[in-house]
Parts: structure tokens; C-alpha cells; sequence
């Protein structure tokens, strides 16, 4: 999955203690096109975070779509993940890196911080994310970032850059414009009336976007 290219729509679960609502929403939003899955649940105990894990990484499989564990490095290690994301407390990329190997994914949240963006490259991660973009239900000390760090970083860093936070169809195509390559949604997916069009409409900006 290394191969695989980190554009379009990054789907980021919620806290969902049912496993089955998470599966078939989670199947709605592959569906409809979406490029990574990253498991994303502070509330689950280790058991319901490695079963929920295990059965998310079977339907990625299905779709060809990587699978992105946020935090857990050693569950995504036991699992044979695709990858782990990584913030600034949750242990360092060079850790990540030994740990999964060369093949797997390692991404890193750098907030509104071009120099940990940096840091992040250099020390082997494949792709860093910025956010803020708007105000997030998910998170609520989260930093702004504006359109002119994300051109700084374009300048800069290599490796691919995630736009995240607070993003909903009204204003992702300004994070995609900014010359973000994914945009990393969570309430605005899971929690739409209809997951599997609202997913086809993000997948559709980027096509919208690179034609233009």
C-alpha cells in the first residue's frame, strides 16, 4: 500500500462504540470514494479498538484503500496495517517507522507548524497534516491555519500535505485550492444524511478541481 498515492478524500471515523454502524458507514463512505480510512476512536477500550480495527481493515482490503491507524503503533503493527498517523504526543515518526517498517504509511499532524512539517519529512514520514482549517466539532483545541502556510509548504516539503479540520462541503474545495493533495473529513461524512452521496461530492471536487 505504500505505492499507493495520498490524494482525494481522507475519511476519518468517529467515536463509534457499534461496530456494525461503524462497518456499513464506513462502507458507504469507501463506496463512495474515498481514498484513505484512518481509525480514529479515543473512547474504545484496547479489546473494541482492535476488534473495530481488524474488521475495518478487512473492508479496506476489499476496496484497495489503505487503512490508517491514528495514535496506536503497536496495533497497527499487530495488525498489519497500512499505516499509523501520528501527532505530537502520540510517539515519534522515527518509532513509527522501526516499528512498521518501510512499506507502511507514516503520517504526522504538524498543526500550524511548517517547521514540524520539516522535522516530519526528515525524519521519514509520508505525508504531514495541517488543520485547523475551520472550527472542529472533533477537536476543540485545535490551531488556525491559513491558505498562505499551506503554500509555504508547498514550497518546501515533498511528501504529500492533508488539509484537516472543521471541513465541509461548503468550503473544501478553498483547502483543496490552497494546494492541499487530501482533505481529512470526519463529522461532515459520517454524520450526513446520505454518507455514500455526501462522499461522491467530495471525491467529485478533486475531479472538478484537477480539471480545470
Amino acid at each position: 500500500m505504500k505505492e499507493t498515492k495520498i490524494s482525494g478524500l481522507y475519511a476519518i471515523t468517529p467515536d463509534l462504540h457499534n461496530t456494525d454502524d461503524l462497518l456499513d458507514k464506513t462502507q458507504q463512505v469507501l463506496a463512495g470514494g474515498a481514498r484513505l480510512i484512518q481509525y480514529r476512536n479515543k473512547s474504545a477500550d484496547d479489546a473494541l479498538r482492535r476488534k473495530q480495527a481488524g474488521l475495518l481493515l478487512q473492508l479496506c482490503r476489499e476496496y484497495k484503500v489503505p487503512l490508517i491507524i491514528n495514535d496506536h503503533i503497536e496495533l497497527a503493527g499487530g495488525l498489519d496495517a497500512d499505516g499509523v498517523h501520528v501527532g505530537r504526543d502520540d510517539g515519534s515518526i522515527g518509532e513509527a517507522r522501526r516499528q512498521l517498517g518501510r512499506d507502511k504509511i507514516v503520517g504526522a499532524s504538524c498543526y500550524n507548524n511548517l517547521n514540524l512539517a520539516l522535522r516530519a519529512e526528515e525524519s521519514g514520514a509520508d505525508y504531514v497534516a495541517f488543520g485547523a482549517f475551520f472550527s472542529s466539532r472533533t477537536k476543540t483545541d485545535t490551531v488556525p491555519v491559513t491558505t498562505h502556510l499551506i503554500d509555504q509548504a508547498r514550497q518546501r516539503v515533498t511528501v504529500p500535505v492533508i488539509g484537516i479540520g472543521g471541513i465541509r462541503l461548503a468550503n473544501a474545495m478553498t483547502v483543496i485550492q490552497s494546494g492541499c493533495d487530501a482533505i481529512a473529513v470526519c463529522n461532515d461524512l459520517f454524520a450526513a444524511e446520505n454518507i455514500h452521496t455526501q462522499a461522491k461530492q467530495y471525491a467529485r471536487l478533486f475531479a472538478v478541481h484537477h480539471a480545470i
